[in-house]
């Protein structure tokens, strides 16, 4: 839920694009010819949605059908590409993925410490700084993660998650229409030069990839029961049908009420009434602590099975122990870096050009260039040839986005700023 805010505010820097002058925007009050276009924003905001949309549930529906090959299955994604490429390949897998999980971490724990501070600030004028609340946050994900070690061990936890979800979509969107209905002096307008609104577009293009994908396909389908493709792309349908025409209607309908003001957290725009804010918040707060353990399991599986002694059971004495270490090591690390820097946001969008582009679009058409290349039609060879140098292309592009954008705001905060 996290990234429907990020995505709704980056996505807003893309809505809009500079067009030629014309006639014809007006307002209630003065005519004034307008340099910008609201509708060609809105047509063009709305295609880049769609389009992304729908090329990354096609490249995951391909990914999926690799889960097994020959007589062999393979439950990690760097096992995959390992087995497809060699070991480099599996190093570089297993780097992208981990970078883009750490960074995204820290993203859940930013977004829950915000959550919090809402809260917090409903009942007082001047609230904690954020570094308070970002430290419960980290507190909370370690006890949540020693208690529930596994991914496995989630299963009972993941209807109450679905439960959380729709509750705060069916909030949000009512307090959405009120507030749509009753802001008259929406500003759809952004400010910045034509090269700083292409730049803009790429990071909205990284923020829209990072909310449909996690680079962990093969992990969640190695928790499927068999057939796992078949099971994998009924999800898949799911998800990028009924799922995606949710998380698309509040990023959409954020936009319309508030205009390229939105905040890159959706619930800071929220008008009320008291009560119905402190609940979206807690249900984000809360729906953050499952959704985190979820995107974080395959870097506490590498830790678990590197440090724990696998010939002893999860809850023994001295794996107890290094269970503890483990996980307090790791949610210190990261509570303490993204506490130092109040826009981790703009990481988890640079971690996600820079790795979950590859993952997500390159490295499927590579592994059906390597298992099926000799037997394919040339046709479908070229498009996935295509695919790789056209992600390659927009993965530099999105990258330097990012960095263009993270330069930007280290000029505007210091370090454990309040932000």
């Amino acid at each position: 839920m996290d990234v429907e805010g990020r995505a709704t505010n980056n996505k807003s820097s893309t809505l809009i694009f500079e067009q030629n002058q014309q006639k014809g925007a007006q307002s209630d009050h003065v005519d004034l010819p307008s340099a910008h276009t609201i509708d060609h924003g809105w047509k063009w905001g709305i295609m880049c949605l769609i389009i992304v949309g729908l090329y990354t549930a096609y490249v995951n529906w391909l990914l999926a059908a690799f889960h097994v090959i020959g007589d062999q299955r393979f439950i990690r994604y760097r096992d995959l590409m390992g087995f497809a490429y060699g070991k480099n390949m599996y190093r570089i897998t297993w780097t992208l993925q981990f970078l883009t999980l750490l960074l995204g971490n820290m993203g859940f724990i930013l977004m829950g410490g915000k959550a919090l501070k809402e809260i917090n600030s409903e009942f007082h004028d001047t609230p904690l700084r954020l570094q308070y609340y970002i430290v419960i946050t980290g507190a909370v994900y370690f006890l949540f993660s020693f208690s529930i070690p596994t991914i496995s061990a989630m299963r009972n936890w993941l209807g109450a998650s679905a439960l959380l979800t729709i509750s705060y979509i069916i909030m949000v969107l009512i307090v959405l229409v009120k507030d749509g209905k009753s802001n008259l002096n929406k500003d759809f307008d952004i400010s910045g030069s034509q090269v700083s609104k292409v730049f803009n577009a790429f990071g909205a293009i990284s923020a829209v990839i990072v909310s449909n994908t996690s680079g962990l396909l093969p992990e969640i389908q190695s928790t499927l029961c068999k057939p796992p493709v078949k099971n994998m792309r009924k999800a898949l349908y799911s998800q990028y049908t009924l799922g995606l025409l949710f998380y698309y209607g509040v990023t959409i309908m954020g936009y319309w009420a508030y205009g390229s003001m939105v905040s890159a957290y959706l619930p800071e725009n929220l008008s009320g009434p008291r009560w119905i804010n402190v609940l979206i918040n807690a249900v984000v707060f809360l729906q953050s602590v499952t959704s985190q353990h979820m995107f974080v399991a395959p870097i506490h599986e590498a830790l678990d099975t590197k440090f724990l002694d696998i010939n002893k059971g999860m809850h023994s004495g001295e794996n107890l122990k290094r269970l503890f270490l483990l996980r307090a090591v790791f949610f210190s690390g990261n509570t303490l870096v993204t506490a130092a820097f109040p826009f981790m946001g703009d990481f988890v969008n640079l971690l996600g050009s820079f790795s979950l582009v590859p993952l997500t679009f390159m490295f499927p058409s590579m592994v059906f260039i390597k298992v099926k290349g000799k037997t394919a039609r040339l046709e479908k060879k070229a498009w996935h040839w295509f695919t790789i140098i056209f992600s390659s292309l927009l993965t530099i592009a999105t990258t330097i986005s990012a960095f263009r954008l993270i330069v930007d705001n280290i000029k505007k905060y210091h370090i454990f700023a309040d932000a």
